[in-house]
């Protein structure tokens, strides 16, 4: 064999062939014959390298192929939620945001009213409000008024099972007297998530670090 390849003759390797070799003048038959034994196929390397090379590809190919997902039913969409506001005259003016992101609903004065120097005044919206479900209102002050005019907010907490009539307790910290006209916005509406659990007696609570300190006891 090595004399008849030649010093320049490409380098072949013995593979078993899964397939029948045929001649020329044989007929072509598909189904394998049962008197036909395993052959030798002889290839040269490089043809063998080439097709080792392309079988790599046409498998990393198809390996990497996502698998396309079939879409998911969408769902029913949650309700939006909803502060319902009922006018009781009309001097009342809806509560709005002054801005996307802010918190707070301006609540607005509907009546006059002064708040004395060192004194409070109960100052009506006319609004009554049923807050979404899972929340309650917190009437807190405005930042602008509290700078300026020394105006602050009282007991502030609205349940969500109140039906009555929004008011402001304004209190007055400075020297002068404070006016509040129709329409003139005195605090804020703040919507805030609230948890109720049950109440359960117990003997003795979970020990903390800070235990009984309180009162300024980490600073002031």
């Amino acid at each position: 064999m090595a004399g008849m390849l030649g010093v320049g003759a490409t380098r072949s390797r013995l593979l078993p062939s899964p397939l029948p070799l045929f001649t020329r003048s044989a007929p072509l038959h598909l189904a394998p014959h049962p008197h036909l034994s395993r052959r030798l196929l002889l290839l040269p390397s490089r043809t063998l390298a080439a097709a080792a090379t392309t079988m790599a590809a046409t498998n990393g190919t198809a390996a990497a192929d996502p698998v396309q997902e079939q879409p998911k039913a969408a769902g029913p969409s949650p309700a939006p939620l909803l502060l319902k506001v009922k006018k009781l005259s009309a001097n009342a003016v809806l509560p709005s945001r002054g801005s996307a992101l802010a918190a707070g609903y301006d609540l607005s004065s509907a009546v006059e009213a002064v708040v004395p120097a060192r004194g409070k005044a109960l100052v009506a919206t006319d609004l009554s409000v049923a807050v979404p479900q899972g929340t309650y209102a917190r009437i807190a002050p405005r930042s602008g008024l509290a700078w300026k005019h020394s105006i602050d907010v009282g007991a502030g907490v609205v349940d969500a099972d109140y039906r009555g009539p929004v008011g402001v307790i304004l209190f007055n910290h400075s020297d002068a007297d404070f006016a509040v006209r129709p329409g003139d916005r005195v605090a804020q509406l703040v919507i805030e998530r609230i948890a109720t659990p049950d109440v359960a007696e117990v003997d003795d609570l979970d020990a903390t670090v800070r235990g009984e300190g309180g009162f300024g006891s980490t600073g002031v």
